[in-house]
């Protein structure tokens, strides 16, 4: 399975993402560490354009076609990179499960933006940077989780549960 994490910088995904893939022991697969990567090598200047989710589709694929269960954690904010993603899980012949999570309470969540350390997130980002970034309304269903008010566990127990009815096999860790 394909589980798609998607949401603006500071809404928690990285969070929910490793906790969820040191359970069900997915593969962790993070746009910020390979644009990272990218940028540290010498290779990437200020603008990546789309090589770093180039790069996580490609992974990700690999990892999903070895029976790898793969969590995509990405900011993944316009129909074309959903598309994407979803693709991605087509071409592997795995059910994907689309996530947006976000932080609805606006002063937690500038609190986490202009609070976390630069590395290992990339670039420092400003709240100004989060709130004036394309972020593009959703066009289908999905599933939403507000990392306002509800505990990571509460969040990861509840993904665990969609994927255990999608009939999905976990491999506990």
């Amino acid at each position: 399975m394909l589980i798609i994490l998607s949401g603006l910088p500071g809404v928690g995904k990285t969070t929910i993402a490793r906790e969820l893939a040191r359970q069900i022991g997915a593969i962790h697969i993070r746009i910020d560490t390979i644009e990272l990567a990218i940028r540290k090598a010498g290779r990437g200047g200020d603008s990546l354009d789309d090589l770093g989710y180039r790069i996580a589709y490609a992974v990700a694929e690999d990892n999903l076609r070895l029976g790898q269960a793969v969590i995509a954690d990405s900011v993944n904010p316009i129909p074309l990179t959903r598309d994407a993603w979803r693709d991605v899980a087509s071409r592997a012949h795995v059910p994907a499960l689309e996530v947006e999570i976000v932080c609805s309470d606006r002063a937690e969540h500038r609190r986490r933006v202009e609070s976390r350390d630069a590395e290992p997130f990339g670039p420092r980002l400003t709240w100004l940077d989060v709130v004036s970034r394309d972020y593009r309304l959703w066009d289908r269903e999905r599933i939403m989780l507000d990392t306002a008010s509800t505990t990571v566990k509460d969040h990861v127990q509840h993904l665990r549960a969609l994927i255990a009815e999608s009939g999905a096999r976990e491999y506990p860790s």
